[in-house]
């Protein structure tokens, strides 16, 4: 493991520094409108000596940043490698569009996609890749990533974006939901009261004007659910976040799951082998066969045919002893090297979310506040009618 004070993230500093809409045609030549972010990229030493140099910049696709997950999921894989944002608006409250293309997506996204690569640069392994430094200072970056050829260690049978969320984000979106319209419909009521007393303080004389203060308590209460919204959202996707990390968890598991069968199997074929050279050897068939069953229809073979057999089977034998012997090592460099990885994550998952339930707390304890803040304005209209 590399140290952690050697990350990427301690030698240069990384933002996404905005997000572009763009026009162009497709790879079957169809014309197409979509998102590019602007990745900015300074070294930490210039900033620290005092020194503000302009900084090195390009333009990404969103597509391009999940090819760079991609390698690292299939390089790295006792990683726990961070997710990505959601590429296509899943769920939206009132006052919040589904369009990929709105402003408030595109810098949601914009923000989920530079913390990508800041927790990237900040992982002791994955911050001091080659490909990550290419993706982050060079412009033909997808050339040198598929000169690895890491597309064919793909895992066979699994996808690299398995999403595994399953009842746990499903729940998680309806109580996200229902909290929500709750929340707006209390709000959009004290708009109707806004609405009511205001009406009403133009047909009273002695109350007029309590009735109209209170009004405007009540509207500018309610006008304040589009901004209480918004705030819900970013703790929502700071836990949305570790919903994702499921499928990298699952993709890390996955791996052992594969090393180990494919232990397994060459232990097997290892084990049959010799028993099929015992049985050549000794002449005693422990097992059924159909060769065996030729050789009592149609006599033994010639010994120079047993013996080129038997050569062969030692050959296969000393191969399989190898395979078996690189797989097991394999499945326990892979064990040691997850252990690692997941510990660090749960450290950092803990921290994280920690600092984010005291922070939605918080949140909801300022807006009881102001709520009861403005009864109590309004309760001082009323006196004073």
């Amino acid at each position: 493991m590399v140290e952690e004070g050697s990350t990427l993230v301690r030698r240069m500093e990384i933002c996404v520094a905005e997000a572009e809409k763009r026009s162009g045609k497709n790879a079957v030549n169809m014309q197409e409108t979509f998102t590019v972010y602007l990745i900015e990229t300074r070294p930490m030493d210039a900033v620290a000596e005092g020194r503000n140099p302009a900084p090195d910049s390009l333009w990404r696709r969103y597509s391009e940043f999940e090819l760079l997950r991609n390698y690292l999921l299939v390089t790295y894989p006792y990683i726990v490698v961070p997710p990505l944002p959601e590429k296509r608006a899943e769920f939206v409250w009132h006052k919040l569009s589904a369009d990929n293309m709105d402003p408030d997506f595109v810098e949601r996204r914009r923000i989920g996609l530079e913390n990508f690569l800041l927790r990237v640069a900040s992982h002791p392994v994955l911050s001091n890749d080659k490909i990550l430094h290419h993706f982050l200072t060079e412009h033909g970056w997808k050339e040198v990533v598929y000169e690895t050829g890491f597309q064919a260690k793909v895992l066979c049978g699994t996808s690299i974006s398995l999403f595994v969320q399953g009842n746990a984000y499903t729940y998680f979106q309806c109580s996200q939901s229902r909290v929500a319209d709750r929340l707006y419909g209390v709000y959009k009521v004290h708009g109707n009261y806004g609405r009511v007393f205001s009406e009403w303080s133009a047909i009273e004389k002695e109350m007029g004007d309590g009735l109209q203060s209170a009004g405007h308590h009540m509207d500018a209460y309610a006008a304040s659910i589009d901004d209480i919204l918004e705030e819900e959202e970013h703790y929502a996707d700071q836990l949305k976040e570790y919903l994702f990390y499921a499928e990298a968890l699952r993709a890390v598991c996955r791996k052992h799951e594969l090393t180990q069968f494919e232990l397994e199997m060459a232990s097997q074929d290892l084990i049959s082998k010799k028993q099929q050279h015992e049985e050549l050897a000794t002449g005693i068939v422990r097992t059924f066969s159909f060769k065996g069953m030729t050789n009592k229809l149609f006599g033994q073979e010639a010994p120079e045919q047993r013996e080129a057999r038997i050569k062969l089977l030692e050959e296969l034998i000393a191969e399989g002893e190898d395979t078996v012997k690189e797989k097991t090592v394999e499945c326990e460099e892979h064990v040691e090297r997850a252990w690692v990885d997941m510990q660090r994550f749960k450290e950092q998952k803990d921290k994280d979310l920690r600092e984010a339930l005291i922070n939605y707390a918080v949140m909801q304890i300022s807006m009881c506040k102001k709520g009861i803040q403005m009864w109590s304005n309004a309760k001082e209209c009323f006196l004073k009618m």
